[in-house]
């Protein structure tokens, strides 16, 4: 537990036990957001990205090294060769001429949350609220600029490098309402037991996908890409996000979720 810790405040890499060490390593750098990426009992990387990262990764010829990192540090970290791609949930919309992307391999809905007895049913009922967002995510951006996305205006933003933090600023009432990825908020309850009820309304739908530098010149995300979309075609990620998430269907609609 200790390194654990260590690890989600400070970055480290953590190594596969039983790593080939004839392959070439690739570096992947991540944030701690079960289901996605996370350490199991025993201090191991697992989730829906992980699980997809290996194999993906497998069959390009590659093995896989996970730097947990500071999210908002991930840019300097890919600049300075730190880290060989960064790839923990991290949406491609609005974000699609900053990186070299390989994806979408799967979709993903950033939802409003609030508690049971909320008066908050739309999206326009956020007007003059506040909301807690993850800082250095686009709920932040557009809740920032809410003229440019079409948004009603808040009292106040909450803007929270820690994501675990948003839940206790909602059940403590500092916050009306948290957006977050939809399958996050599900897990947090489920961790927790807690209750949260979802707007129908998501505030978007984006296509995850794999970060490399604009300057990238290995081609890994040209290869990357092609596997991760034989992955959907042969079974591969649906049998993936079935172990996680208990369903598939709604996450692998990567070719029709509007952009």
């Amino acid at each position: 537990l200790l390194s654990s810790v260590l690890c989600f405040f400070t970055g480290c890499k953590v190594i596969p036990e039983h790593a080939n060490r004839e392959m070439p390593t690739i570096v992947v750098g991540s944030d701690i957001y079960p289901p996605y990426i996370y350490q199991d009992s025993d201090g191991a990387m697992t989730g829906i990205d992980v699980d997809i990262a290996k194999e993906a990764f497998r069959r390009i010829g590659y093995h896989v090294e996970f730097s947990v990192i500071n999210w908002e540090q991930k840019d300097a970290l890919l600049e300075a060769g730190e880290i060989d791609c960064i790839w923990d949930c991290f949406p491609m919309d609005g974000w699609e001429d900053l990186y070299q992307w390989a994806g979408p391999y799967m979709v993903s809905r950033q939802m409003i949350a609030v508690l049971p007895g909320s008066d908050i049913y739309t999206l326009q009922d956020l007007e003059g609220r506040a909301v807690a967002v993850q800082s250095a995510t686009q709920p932040e951006e557009m809740f920032s600029d809410p003229e440019v996305y079409g948004l009603p205006k808040l009292k106040e933003l909450f803007s929270l490098s820690n994501r675990e933090l948003i839940y206790p600023f909602l059940s403590k009432g500092y916050a009306d309402a948290i957006c977050s990825h939809e399958t996050f908020i599900r897990q947090y309850m489920a961790d927790y037991n807690l209750e949260y009820r979802l707007l129908e309304e998501p505030l978007l739908t984006v296509g995850l996908g794999v970060a490399f530098a604009k300057e990238d010149d290995r081609g890994l995300a040209q290869q990357l890409d092609q596997i991760l979309q034989e992955m959907r075609e042969d079974g591969t990620t649906a049998r993936i996000l079935t172990k996680y998430l208990g369903e598939s269907e709604k996450y692998m609609e990567v070719d029709s979720y509007e952009q």
